[in-house]
């Protein structure tokens, strides 16, 4: 659970009917954080900012969310709750949240003219809590499926995972909104022998409709480019839970965040990071048969 990594808190909005939701990850202050983004098709705000030779150093708040796009509306809903508290980079004019946000394509599965926007993202950041948090067909996993690579009738649930793993002092913990157009492997499957969905005169599969998004969070205490690191290595646990992963129609992202509560290895915790998001990932959907 992401909320293992002490101060820092979980909340959700969920709309179940409609199939879509938003999740938001507030930080304590000191946080730093960076990014990678290595599918084929993104849908993010201020992720920019994250790059390590930027100037803003800290991070306030990460905000995952269904609606694609549209999506992308809700993390004004949490600047505004943020500056409301007065947190956020200080400025002359008064503080600035910084708020990188990550959106998934869900619209095909529930209702597409239901999206998140500003006020769910405020009822997200309300919600909040440092304890543990609904998974599965929560938040930003409320409309994930996986799968969609082999067809329509081929696609499965996915949903939000979490899983931490721990070194001593050292806590790295991931959330997932698994929303992937390939499969969830068994533990050591090889995918050599998986047939591709063109082969045998199978029609292409539509490109839209997927992104697996998420959250990697450490108490160790790392600058941006230690959390880029964090990050990068994040996409490989994604690499060896899903097959395929990271295609021209995923817009697989991930946000790396340092509390800097613990000194630590940056090697020890991308080891950990890597295990912790490929475990996040197989919460979520059995693998497919």
């Amino acid at each position: 659970m992401l909320t293992d990594v002490e101060g820092i808190r979980v909340g959700h909005w969920t709309h179940l009917a409609d199939r879509t939701g938003c999740t938001v990850v507030l930080f304590p202050a000191g946080t730093t954080a960076s990014a990678e983004i290595r599918g084929g098709a993104p849908a993010t705000r201020e992720l920019d900012l994250l790059v390590p030779e930027r100037l803003v150093d800290r991070v306030d708040a990460v905000l995952l969310t269904g609606g694609s796009a549209f999506g992308l509306a809700a993390a004004d809903g949490v600047v505004t709750w943020l500056a409301d508290a007065g947190i956020g980079y200080p400025t002359p004019a008064g503080p600035v949240p910084i708020v990188p946000t990550l959106a998934l394509y869900d619209l095909s599965v529930g209702s597409a003219t239901t999206r998140p926007g500003p006020k769910q993202g405020r009822a997200a950041c309300a919600a909040a809590e440092a304890g543990r948090i609904p998974l599965g067909l929560a938040g930003a996993g409320t409309g994930c499926t996986v799968g969609k690579w082999r067809g329509p009738d081929a696609a499965r649930p996915g949903g939000l995972g979490s899983a931490t793993c721990r070194a001593g002092d050292l806590v790295v913990s991931a959330l997932v909104a698994v929303n992937a157009s390939g499969d969830v492997l068994p533990v050591g499957a090889m995918p050599a022998g998986m047939v591709l969905p063109s082969e045998g005169g199978a029609e292409p599969v539509q490109p839209f409709g997927n992104t697996t998004i998420g959250v990697i969070a450490t108490n160790g205490r790392f600058d941006k480019a230690g959390c880029l690191l964090l990050a990068q290595s994040g996409h490989d646990g994604m690499a060896r839970a899903i097959f395929p992963s990271h295609t021209r129609s995923d817009g697989d992202a991930l946000v790396a965040a340092a509390t800097g509560a613990v000194d630590a290895s940056i090697d020890q915790a991308r080891v950990l990071a890597i295990a912790a998001v490929e475990a996040a990932i197989r919460t979520v959907a059995p693998p497919a048969g």
